[in-house]
């Protein structure tokens, strides 16, 4: 895997390092989040680099697949080099800090439970863990791309089936096998290392 889920990247979440600077480049993120945009952009991932840089990727909570628009970047860019700015003038920022503010991208991670009602028709790329090996053995790494058919909170438990995409056909223009169709896999959310968009592109 390219990324891990919540490593401040692609695979959303929070990184950061031990430095005052960069608690407060994330607090000014998330006050701005809270406050500005009508609530609408909210931070996806959040990461800093010792070299004095803010990476920042947000999401649009009323876009169906969570993807903010060119514009709606500029505007939080523009929002948040103000509010560094204000940081700066109060001594709570150093002036060397620079930030990049981009979208989660169209594979990105789907956080699970959160993100299963929203993303539930989209074809997913799940990679988990397994114990349904020869008895004693260790638990086994599985992957695929699946479609979601349901979910259920109270079990806490995933059930999926093959997703009707390129990668899982047998040939080029072929549909998938029977045996594909039928094919069901149930897995616990703990056992969900990584769940991603899939992008057939």
């Amino acid at each position: 895997m390219k990324f891990k889920a919540g490593d401040g990247g692609d695979g959303g979440g929070i990184a950061l390092g031990s430095k005052q600077w960069e608690k407060e480049a994330l607090s000014i993120a998330e006050e701005l989040s809270e406050k500005s945009f009508d609530g609408d952009l909210k931070i996806y991932a959040f990461k800093t680099s010792p070299k004095l840089i803010v990476y920042i990727r947000i999401e649009k909570l009323s876009s169906k697949y969570g993807s903010p628009g060119i514009n709606d970047i500029e505007a939080f860019s523009r929002a948040y080099r103000e509010k560094l700015e204000e940081a700066v003038t109060e001594g709570r920022m150093a002036d060397n800090i620079s930030f990049e503010v981009s979208s989660p991208g169209v594979e990105r991670v789907v956080r699970i439970p959160e993100d299963l009602e929203r993303f539930k028709d989209r074809p997913m790329y799940v990679n988990y863990i397994t114990d349904d090996g020869p008895a004693l053995s260790p638990p086994i790494e599985c992957d695929g791309i699946f479609s979601l058919l349901s979910y259920d909170l109270e079990l806490g438990q995933c059930v999926w089936a093959i997703a009707d995409v390129r990668a899982n056909r047998t040939g080029k223009g072929r549909p998938l096998n029977k045996k594909q169709k039928e094919l069901r896999v149930t897995t616990p959310f703990e056992s969900l290392r990584i769940v991603r968009l899939h992008s057939d592109c």
